[in-house]
C-alpha cells in the first residue's frame, strides 16, 4: 500500500458509472467541471448503455470515456478507479449531482488528516414527483464501525472522498446487486480512521428507477453485507451493534415499505404484502384491516376486549384505548434504573438533541456573520455552514486550543459589546448557578439586531458524570418568559416546547433516538418539556 504525502491541490478523480442513464448524465458532469477545485478529471464508465450515453461523455473534451460491456454497478466502478488518475476518488451516480464547493470541502478533511481513508458529508434527497427536498445529515463523530453495523449513516456514495490507495486493498465485490457501498464502508472502517461532517456535498435523485426502490431486494441484500461481518466482530460492543443493526434495517424496510403502501397510485404487489407479514406482523394485520377502518372501529369499540384493544392500540389501528387502573402493562418500564445512564448517546444518541437540532435547523438563517458558540463550534458549522465569516468559541477550561475566548459567560467583562451576529447557548445555562448574569452577558456582548439561540433542559435526567455537581437548574417557557424580560431588554423574545408524555420517559429512561418512532418525537404537548427553546434578538 502506498500512501503519498499531501499536496497542494491533489487531482480528484470523479467516476460516473452509467447505464442507459444518458439524459440525467449531463446534469452529473457538468456538476464535477464546475466545482471551484482547481484539478478535477470526470471519468464516465458506460456499462453497456443502449442510449445516448457515448454522446453526451463525448460532448466534452475534458470528459475521459471508457465503455465497457454490461457487468453492473460494481463492475464499472472498479473499471472507473483502474482509468481514475487522482490520489482521491469520488464516485457519482449519473442521476445524482455535487453541490457547489463539495470538492474543496472534503479535499480540506483530507488534507487536514492524512491517516484518514475517506471523508463523508450530508446530502439532500431530492424526491423529483413530488417536488420536495429532504436533508439528510447523521451526526458521528467516533466508532464510525459501529455506527455502520446499526445502520448506514453515510446514505449516498458521492458524499465521500476516498483517498486512492484504498483500493489497493478494497474494490467493490461485483459479486452483489445493491448495497456494494455499504460493504466498502463496513471493510474500509473495520481497518482505517475514517471521518464524518456535516456539510452538505451532494444531492441524490430519488424517483421511480431508483434501485433502492426495490424494498425486498434491498432488505435482503443489505442484510446479507452486514452478516459478512459476524466473522469479524471482536467485542462485545461489536456483537451488540451488529444485532441491533439487524434490527434497524428490518424496522427501517418495513416502515418505507408501509409508507409506501398509503400512496394513492400504483397496485400494491403480492410480494411486497408477504414481506410486510414476514417481518413486521402488526404493519401488515394494520394496512388489511384499514381497508374497512369504520366499520371496523365501530365493532371492535363495542364487542373487543381488552386485550384486542391493546393490541390494536399498539399498531397505530384504534387511538382511544386506555388501560383500566390496575391494567397497565409496564414491560420494559418496569425498573427502578434507566436503560442507560448517558442520556441515551450509547443506544443511538439522546431524545433531546432530536429537538435542539431541529430548533437550531429551523432558525438556521439567523447562524450568521460573526458566531459566538459555548463550549465548542459544531453547531455553528453544520448549521451556519457558509453563512458564518468568523466562528469563535467560549470555554472555561484555558487548556482548551481551540477556544478563541477563555471563561464564564456569567463574568466576562473582557468580551466586547455588540460583538456577534449570533451566539449559540445550548444546555449550558443549568450548569450556571448565576444564569441571569450569563444572559445579560449574551444581550450585552450581542449586535444590535443580534441573535440569541438558547436551549435550556425541561423534564430530563442529572448527569451521572462530570456535570452532576453543577446541574442547577430545570426550566419551563414561563419561566423562560419571565427571565427573558428581566434580561433582555427591549428585544423581540419567542420561546418554544418540544416533547411530549412519551418522549420524556424515553429520555428519562435512557431511552436512544432510533428507538423512539418520529410520529412519536415530532408530537408536542406543552405539559410535557423537555426542551425549552428560546429566540432573542436584540433591538
Amino acid at each position: 500500500m502506498s500512501k503519498k504525502g499531501p499536496q497542494l491541490n491533489p487531482l480528484v478523480s470523479v467516476v460516473i458509472p452509467c447505464y442507459n442513464q444518458g439524459h440525467f448524465l449531463a446534469g452529473a458532469i457538468e456538476s464535477a467541471l464546475t466545482q471551484d477545485y482547481p484539478a478535477v478529471e470526470v471519468v464516465v464508465v458506460d456499462d453497456g448503455s443502449t442510449d445516448f450515453t457515448k454522446e453526451i461523455a463525448g460532448a466534452y473534451r475534458a470528459v475521459k470515456y471508457v465503455y465497457q460491456p454490461n457487468q453492473g454497478l460494481s463492475s464499472a466502478r472498479n473499471t472507473g478507479i483502474k482509468n481514475a488518475s487522482g490520489d482521491f476518488l469520488l464516485f457519482l451516480d449519473a442521476d445524482d449531482w455535487l453541490l457547489p464547493g463539495a470538492i474543496t470541502t472534503n479535499v480540506a478533511y483530507l488534507l487536514r488528516h492524512e491517516q484518514l481513508a475517506f471523508v463523508s458529508g450530508a446530502h439532500h434527497k431530492v424526491y423529483v414527483e413530488e417536488g420536495l427536498v429532504k436533508e439528510e445529515t447523521s451526526q458521528v463523530s467516533a466508532d464510525h464501525y459501529l455506527h455502520l453495523l446499526q445502520g448506514n449513516y453515510i446514505g449516498m456514495i458521492s458524499t465521500v472522498l476516498f483517498r486512492k490507495w484504498v483500493f489497493s486493498e478494497f474494490q467493490y465485490d461485483t459479486m452483489l446487486r445493491n448495497c456494494e457501498d455499504y460493504d466498502l464502508y463496513l471493510k474500509i472502517t473495520r481497518k482505517y480512521p475514517v471521518f464524518h461532517h456535516q456539510e452538505k456535498i451532494a444531492a441524490y435523485r430519488i424517483h421511480t428507477a431508483n434501485m433502492s426502490n426495490n424494498i425486498p431486494a434491498m432488505l435482503g441484500g443489505v442484510l446479507r453485507v452486514l452478516d459478512r461481518q459476524k466473522v469479524e466482530l471482536k467485542s462485545e460492543s461489536e456483537q451488540k451493534a451488529y444485532l441491533r443493526g439487524q434490527e434497524v434495517w428490518r424496522s427501517y424496510y418495513c416502515s418505507e415499505l408501509w409508507k409506501s403502501l398509503g400512496q394513492p397510485k400504483g397496485t400494491v404487489s403480492t410480494e411486497s404484502l408477504q414481506f410486510l407479514k414476514l417481518h413486521r406482523p402488526p404493519l401488515y394485520y394494520k394496512y388489511i384491516l384499514k381497508k374497512n377502518t369504520a366499520m371496523f372501529k365501530a365493532q371492535v369499540k363495542k364487542y373487543a376486549p381488552a386485550f384486542t384493544l391493546r393490541m390494536l392500540h399498539s399498531i397505530g389501528l384504534y387511538n382511544n384505548h386506555v388501560p383500566a387502573p390496575g391494567a397497565v402493562e409496564l414491560g420494559d418500564f418496569d425498573r427502578v434504573t434507566p436503560f442507560s445512564k448517558e442520556f441515551g448517546y450509547d443506544r443511538g444518541g439522546p431524545v433531546d438533541r432530536h429537538y435542539i437540532e431541529g430548533f437550531l435547523r429551523s432558525e438556521s438563517q439567523c447562524i450568521q456573520g460573526n458566531v459566538l458558540e459555548i463550549g465548542d463550534n459544531a453547531y455553528t458549522l453544520q448549521f451556519g455552514g457558509k453563512q458564518v465569516t468568523k466562528s469563535d468559541i467560549l470555554h472555561v477550561d484555558s487548556t482548551n486550543k481551540a477556544a478563541t475566548y477563555i471563561g464564564d459567560i456569567s463574568d466576562a467583562p473582557h468580551i466586547p459589546d455588540s460583538m456577534f451576529d449570533c451566539i449559540i447557548l445550548t444546555q449550558t445555562l443549568h450548569l450556571i448557578y448565576d444564569f441571569k448574569a450569563a444572559l445579560r452577558t449574551c444581550h450585552r456582548i450581542l449586535k444590535p439586531g443580534g441573535v440569541l439561540l438558547l436551549t435550556v433542559p425541561g423534564i430530563t435526567p442529572i448527569d451521572h458524570g462530570e456535570w452532576k455537581d453543577t446541574w442547577y437548574w430545570a426550566f419551563t417557557d414561563k419561566a423562560m418568559r419571565k427571565v427573558m424580560d428581566e434580561t433582555f431588554p427591549e428585544s423581540q423574545v419567542k420561546v418554544g416546547t418540544y416533547g411530549n408524555v412519551l418522549t420524556a420517559a424515553a429520555f428519562l429512561y435512557g431511552m436512544g433516538l432510533q428507538e423512539v418512532p418520529p410520529t412519536k418525537l415530532n408530537f408536542h404537548d406543552p405539559h410535557y418539556q423537555v426542551i425549552v427553546t428560546v429566540k432573542a434578538q436584540k433591538l
